[in-house]
């Protein structure tokens, strides 16, 4: 019997599938949500989509022909003082971040980001019975 591959293989495989410029960008990303918050947890849902979470979502790691997505659940609530969301600018809840193939991205502005959303998220706690 075959071990199923982790999540971290996963996303590995994912990256080396896309073997291209997107494969890169979400490569760099997913290792700056990681400088930003080492107990940030990856999962994988909705098919292969790669998900960074702490005590709920913060962001998914989508890709697309010409960009790679990095969507915020919360992020109509983070603050951006860099004004990096550049899509899904309308929404009540999420924000997102459109990389192109020439995107450069300030990284010390996205770590702060990733802290925002992260500090969003309340660990879930048992309600006590008195």
């Amino acid at each position: 019997m075959t071990e199923a591959p982790n999540t971290t293989q996963q996303i590995d495989a994912r990256i080396a599938e896309l073997g291209d410029w997107r494969g890169e960008t979400l490569a760099r990303m997913r290792a700056l949500i990681h400088e930003a918050l080492p107990d940030v947890v990856e999962m994988v849902k909705w098919g292969g989509v790669p998900v960074w979470e702490r005590h709920g979502i913060i962001c998914t790691g989508e890709t697309y022909k010409d960009k790679v997505k990095l969507t915020f659940a919360k992020g109509a609530s983070v603050e951006d003082p860099a004004g990096l969301f550049n899509a899904s600018l309308d929404g009540n809840a999420r924000r997102a971040l459109d990389l192109l193939r020439d995107s450069t991205i300030d990284t010390e502005a996205f770590k702060a980001l990733i802290l925002a959303a992260a500090s969003l998220n309340k660990p879930k706690t048992r309600a006590t019975k008195g």
